[in-house]
C-alpha cells in the first residue's frame, strides 16, 4: 500500500510509459510469427528476413545512447511521439511489402529507430524519474511487467488473423494495436514537467555528455554489466525470431508458436515483478548473473529433446519468468551508479552491447539454419556464451560490489 501511495502522484506518467512499452516490445516480439508465410509469399529466405531483424536491432542499439542524450536537451515529448509515429510507419511498410527492400526499411530501419525512442531504456528512464528512490526498483519491475503483456495480446491476435485471412491482414492487426502508442506517449511525456528528484550525491549533474560517457566506460562494474548484456540480446532475439521457424520445422501446429510467445509474456509479468522486488533488496548485478545462467540451463533442457506441445509451453513459462527481469535490474543499476540525469544515455550505451547480441542471435541463427538445415549449432553457441557471461557477471558482482564512479561533478542541491 505504501508503494502505491508513493507512485500515485505521477501514476498517469508511469501508466503511459508502461502502455507504450507493452506495445513497443510486444508487437516486435510477434514479428517472428509472420516469418514462414512472409518469406514464402515474397520468395525470401529465412536469412533474408532475419537480416531485416538484425538491422532493426543494430539501428536500435546504435542510436539509443544518442536518443538518451537528446532527452537532456529537448525533453521526452518529441522523441516519444516521433518514435511512436515511426513505429506505426514501419509496420505499415511491412504489411504492404512487395520485396526485400520494403521488409528491410519497415521491419529493419523504421522499427529499429522507433524502438530507441519507445522501448525499455526510455520507458524505464521515465518511470525512474517519476517515483521516489525507495520504490524505484519495484516500479521498474511493474512497468516492465506490464510491458510484457503486449506479446500476450498481439501474438494470438496476429496469428489468428494471419491464419484466417493471410499474413498481411495479421500485420494490419498489429498496425491497429500500435496506434495505442500515441496517447500512451503523450501521457508518458508529461515527465518533462517533473523536476529531477534530490539524490544522495550519486547524481552526475554539472557535466557534459562526453564526460558522462567517459565515466561510464571507465567504471568496471558498468563495463562488465554491459558486456554480459550481449548474451541477453542474443538469446532473446534468437528465440522470438526463430522459435516459430523451429516449431514449423518440427511439424508443430503454427498456433503453438503464438501460444508459446503468449506464455512467455504471461510468465514474464511474474518474473519482472519478482526481479524488480529482488533488485530493491539484493545486489542487482549478482541477480543478473544468476538470471543469465538460469536461462542457459532452461535452453539446454528444451533443445536437447524433441519438442512437444507440452514441453514447449513449459519451456515458454520458464523462459518467460527469466525474460525481461534484466530490464529493471539494468535500469536500476545504472541509476544507482550514475543518477537520473544521464540515465537514458548511459543505459543506451550498455544497450549497444545488447543489440549487437540481438543482431547475432537473429541473423546468425538464420545463417546457421540456411547452411545446416537445423538450429543445433545456434542454440549450443547461445548456451555456451550464456553460461560464461553469467558466471563472469556473478563472480565480479560478488567480488567487487557495485559502486559509484569517482572524480565527477555532482548535481547541485536543489
Amino acid at each position: 500500500m505504501n508503494h502505491l501511495r508513493a507512485i500515485r502522484p505521477n501514476a498517469s506518467i508511469v501508466i503511459g510509459a508502461a502502455i507504450m512499452l507493452t506495445m513497443s516490445i510486444g508487437l516486435r516480439q510477434s514479428l517472428g510469427l509472420f516469418a514462414p508465410p512472409l518469406t514464402r509469399d515474397l520468395a525470401l529466405s529465412m536469412s533474408d528476413f532475419t537480416l531485416a531483424i538484425a538491422i532493426q536491432n543494430l539501428a536500435w542499439g546504435t542510436v539509443q545512447a544518442y536518443v538518451g542524450a537528446l532527452v537532456v536537451r529537448h525533453g521526452y515529448r518529441p522523441l516519444l511521439f516521433g518514435g511512436a509515429s515511426l513505429y506505426i510507419t514501419g509496420l505499415l511498410l511491412l504489411a504492404t511489402a512487395q520485396g526485400m527492400a520494403s521488409v528491410i526499411l519497415g521491419a529493419g530501419v523504421c522499427l529499429g529507430l522507433a524502438m530507441a525512442c519507445t522501448a525499455s531504456a526510455m520507458a524505464n528512464s521515465v518511470a525512474s524519474r517519476a517515483v521516489p528512490l525507495h520504490v524505484r526498483s519495484i516500479t521498474l519491475g511493474m512497468v516492465t511487467a506490464v510491458g510484457s503483456l503486449g506479446a500476450l495480446i498481439s501474438a494470438p491476435i496476429g496469428q489468428s488473423l494471419a491464419q484466417a485471412y493471410g499474413w498481411r491482414v495479421g500485420m494490419g492487426g498489429l498496425v491497429a494495436m500500435a496506434l495505442c502508442m500515441l496517447p500512451a506517449a503523450w501521457f508518458a511525456s508529461k515527465i518533462d514537467r517533473v523536476p529531477l528528484p534530490l539524490t544522495s550525491g550519486s547524481e552526475i549533474g554539472g557535466t557534459s555528455a562526453r564526460v558522462a560517457l567517459r565515466a561510464a566506460a571507465r567504471h568496471p562494474p558498468f563495463v562488465v554489466m554491459a558486456c554480459a548484456y550481449f548474451v541477453c540480446g542474443m538469446q532473446l532475439v534468437f528465440l522470438t525470431t526463430h522459435l516459430p521457424s523451429y516449431l514449423d520445422l518440427c511439424g508443430m501446429d503454427p498456433m503453438l508458436s503464438a501460444q508459446a510467445l503468449g506464455t512467455i509474456a504471461g510468465f514474464n509479468v511474474v518474473g519482472c515483478l519478482f526481479f524488480g522486488w529482488a533488485g530493491q533488496r539484493w545486489n542487482k548485478l549478482a541477480l543478473l548473473g544468476f538470471l543469465y545462467i538460469a536461462r542457459s540451463l532452461v535452453l539446454i533442457l528444451y533443445f536437447r529433446l524433441p519438442p512437444t506441445p507440452q514441453s514447449t509451453i513449459l519451456f515458454a513459462g520458464a523462459m518467460g519468468f527469466l525474460w525481461l527481469g534484466v530490464s529493471p535490474l539494468i535500469a536500476g543499476a545504472v541509476a544507482d551508479m550514475f543518477g537520473l540525469r544521464w540515465q537514458p544515455m548511459i543505459q543506451g550505451m550498455a544497450f549497444v552491447s545488447h543489440q549487437i547480441g540481438s543482431c547475432v542471435g537473429a541473423f546468425g541463427g538464420g545463417l546457421i539454419y540456411d547452411a545446416l538445415g537445423s538450429y543445433d549449432l545456434a542454440w549450443k553457441v547461445g548456451v555456451s556464451l550464456g553460461l560464461t557471461a553469467g558466471a563472469v557477471q556473478l563472480a565480479f558482482a560478488l567480488l567487487r560490489p557495485p559502486s559509484k564512479p569517482h572524480g565527477l561533478p555532482r548535481a547541485a542541491p536543489a
